[in-house]
């Protein structure tokens, strides 16, 4: 077979990966002396060497292939890289494309600017070894493995010219998330979605240990991606030359099946939706650690788990420097750079230019393309409510209704999508399949229901793959909204941490535009799985996002369907948050209308004037947050009313977590004063909590009367059985709080024995009743609230 590229092709190619590779072994080991114009000394290499050179190598040809291609066919292609710390190749090739001293202008293309690109890299307040947001053109953050995939195929939904490259590592490989991705392919449209171009780099190795996929036959690793619906090619080699021709000419083959597979898509056609593709995907077979040494202190480093890191590292020892020097001179730097340091122009007009470069590429900045959502006015959709707990609604399927036309008034521009693990309907969010279904690209059977080609609902059961996609579709500029099983959003917790880091970094670096916030809607609660039982029921996830920078995250728990309204709104609208809101789908009382509600959203927490008694000086602080929470706090005061007809309460609703902790805390944080006015210096407050106790304690700690706070909610106590006893076995029944407040009202302590026995009497009945019947006494199943006398 003819070679594909020219000499002159084949020479400039390889002379562009070399500059690539030279500039990434400089940043892993030099602070001084970039272009080795004097002897390479001690002095000239950093103290510490944190950065990794195994994968460096495959990641820059890669780049540099891919750069011919754009050129070739004119591509608007983006750049996913996927190995951890591929840092050194991607940042040596967002300087050579000129972008990195665009966004970072003292980072000069001359040899002072090699001189501080070197030294930042994994240097004090620097940047860091993997591809964070500090890095033009990336939207991956390169510090957990297993999500690359699922962000490329997040970047290419509704982006029809926009192919997304993705380099999967085949340690990342191995992760779950990353083989639950490959699905990802029978979601892409073909017709209105961009394309993924996969690329397997097997070179080996993880850290220690030989990766799983570089060790099977070809023939199993090509029947695997056949299997995942795939074209599998393949190329490797170790001598640059023909490992180079063989990837130029498969990287053609494969772009021209991805447009034949667009254009035929796209042609007008009938009805019929059209089939599902076999996509092309690449697996690439280079050593680890490939151009490096081949051998240290006798031991072979390329091409094995020794070059993962960094290969050479104790230079007290004269041959290491000696060996450093060897490997920077293999890539004749002279060859490349002019004396004063700017890549020689002949080999940096291989790249592409403007928005063509990788690195440049607008969906690489998603907020500079973020447009608003259309979103129709949410009281629209309000429950019309006569008094407080006159109805019942299903907050969730009223939210359903607003966020139907969220996605109408969203089908023009392509910008919104609805994602969820199989659970859209369960969720009671179904009346957007009257706008919209769910995609599906395979054959549809008889009773299939809201499936089609265009659909805009993304459901897989796999939440990690859901939140990829998510996170790769607000990253290029887009909204989205993620539906979820309270108990089982834990499944994310690692990627919404990495996330939480992302948009935290990326507010730091002043080119990155906002962009869209990371919608979570958690239902089906932890106190409305009765049914399931103790599997599901968990409310710790909002714990974990209450860790992160208060500049980034917000937790909402409206307590009713108008306030869900008022919440969804507002955070549709946001920017460059993590919003976690927690609702139930179930049939619930109804408290605020939606002028009530709107107020109280927008202030956080507020004093239920309706609900209280005689509380301009309280006895009691009768504090809830969440929609059980509420309903049972709510009953207890009627109780109370019953027991002790003089007390004098206060009820307090939070709906925005963050505002208990102190303004300086959080930027939603309540002042001191007007927290101890809403909440007392010194009466006892009993809070009714949606999730894990602590949480409250932990929020509200350096407040003034934080010793009187006596908190209420989730003590890890599950079972399958009524909603009301999940209630009872975690303390947070309308029994246990009226009996907290007695317990806690210095001035009704000689009632404390009849409220005890009554306490237990009541236990008594509902566990017999329980067991007897099935379900709860007639006085919950029917309690309504009921105003206080005038």
């Amino acid at each position: 077979m003819s070679d594909f590229l020219s000499d002159e092709q084949l020479e400039g190619l390889d002379a562009y990966w070399r500059a690539s590779n030279y500039l990434a072994v400089g940043q892993i080991y030099l602070k001084d002396n970039p272009l080795l114009h004097q002897p390479l000394t001690l002095a000239h290499i950093k103290p510490r060497l944190l950065g990794h050179w195994g994968t460096t190598p495959g990641l820059n040809l890669i780049y540099t292939h891919l750069n011919r291609l754009i050129k070739q066919y004119d591509l608007n292609m983006l750049f996913v890289a996927g190995p951890g710390h591929g840092g050194p190749a991607v940042v040596a090739q967002t300087y050579l494309e000129g972008t990195y001293t665009e966004c970072y202008p003292s980072v000069e293309r001359d040899i002072n600017g090699l001189v501080r690109l070197f030294r930042q890299f994994s240097w004090p307040y620097g940047i860091s070894s993997h591809v964070s947001a500090q890095i033009p053109g990336s939207i991956h953050e390169g510090g957990e493995l297993g999500y690359s995939l699922a962000h490329a195929y997040g970047a290419a939904f509704d982006n029809p010219d926009l192919i997304v490259a993705c380099v999967i590592g085949d340690g990342e490989a191995e992760t779950g998330t990353l083989a639950a991705s490959w699905h990802s392919n029978k979601f892409l449209n073909p017709a209105r979605d961009g394309a993924v171009l996969p690329i397997l780099h097997l070179n080996g190795y993880k850290i220690a240990n030989p990766t799983v996929l570089a060790r099977i036959s070809e023939d199993e690793l090509s029947a695997l991606m056949y299997g995942y619906g795939y074209d599998p090619y393949f190329v490797e080699g170790d001598e640059p030359a023909q490992v180079h021709q063989a990837l130029a000419r498969t990287l053609d083959t494969m772009v021209l099946k991805i447009r034949e597979i667009q254009r035929e898509a796209r042609q007008p056609r009938s009805s019929e939706a059209p089939e599902r593709p076999l996509w092309p995907m690449l697996v690439l077979r280079t050593p680890k650690g490939w151009t490096g040494p081949k051998f240290v202190d006798g031991h072979r480093v390329e091409g094995t788990c020794r070059a993962h890191q960094v290969p050479l590292a104790d230079f007290q020892q004269p041959i290491h420097l000696r060996q450093l020097e060897e490997w920077l001179h293999s890539y004749r730097p002279d060859e490349l750079f002019d004396a004063n340091g700017a890549l020689l122009p002949d080999i940096a007009a291989l790249a592409p230019t403007g928005h063509r470069r990788m690195s440049a590429n607008p969906h690489g900045n998603g907020g500079a393309l973020l447009r608003p959502l259309d979103l129709p006015r949410f009281a629209d959709y309000a429950v019309k409510l006569e008094a407080p707990g006159s109805l019942r609604a299903e907050a969730t399927r009223v939210l359903g209704t607003f966020l139907r036309d969220v996605m109408k008034n969203s089908l023009a521009s392509n910008n919104f999508r609805l994602f969820g693990p199989d659970e859209t309907a369960s969720n009671r969010l179904d009346a957007v399949y009257e706008v919209s279904a769910k995609t599906w690209m395979a054959p549809l059977e008889a009773d299939d229901n809201h499936l089609a080609a265009d659909g805009r609902v993304m459901e897989i059961l796999s939440e990690q793959v859901c939140e990829g996609w998510l996170e790769g579709y607000l990253l290029t500029g887009r909204h989205g909204l993620l539906s979820c099983y309270e108990a089982f959003i834990h499944i994310v917790d690692s990627m919404v941490n990495q996330h939480a880091k992302w948009l935290k970094t990326a507010s730091e670096v002043p080119w990155r535009k906002p962009i869209a916030s990371l919608n979570y809607l958690l239902t089906s609660h932890v106190w409305r799985q009765d049914h399931n039982g103790f599997s599901h029921q968990d409310p710790g996830f909002i714990d974990l996002v209450a860790n992160k920078k208060s500049d980034v995250v917000r937790i909402y728990l409206p307590p009713d369907a108008n306030c869900l309204l008022s919440v969804a709104d507002h955070c549709l609208k946001s920017c460059n948050y993590i919003n976690v809101i927690v609702a139930g789908k179930q049939p619930e009382w109804q408290w605020l209308d939606i002028d009530a509600a709107i107020c109280h959203c927008q202030a956080g927490v507020g004093r239920w004037a309706w609900a209280s008694q005689n509380d301009d000086d309280p006895d009691v602080v009768m504090a809830c947050a969440g929609d059980v929470p509420t309903l049972e706090t709510l009953a207890a005061v009627t109780l109370l009313r019953e027991y002790v007809p003089d007390l004098r309460v206060r009820v307090v609703n939070v709906v925005d977590l963050m505002v208990l902790q102190p303004s300086y805390q959080h930027p939603h944080g309540m002042s001191d004063s007007a927290f101890d006015e809403l909440f007392t210096v010194d009466k006892p407050v009993i809070f009714a909590f949606h999730g894990y106790p602590a949480l409250i304690h932990r929020l509200l700690y350096k407040r003034t009367n934080h010793d009187n706070f006596h908190v209420r909610g989730f003590k890890e106590e599950g079972a399958t059985t009524t909603p009301f006893d999940m209630a009872v076995i975690n303390n947070l029944d309308r029994y246990q709080l009226a009996l907290d407040v007695v317990e806690r009202v210095p001035r009704l302590r000689d009632q404390l024995q009849t409220a005890r026995s009554r306490y237990w009497s009541t236990m008594e009945r509902h566990k017999l009743y329980l067991i007897e019947h099935g379900q709860d006494m007639p006085e919950v199943l029917n309690w309504q609230w009921t105003p206080a006398n005038p």
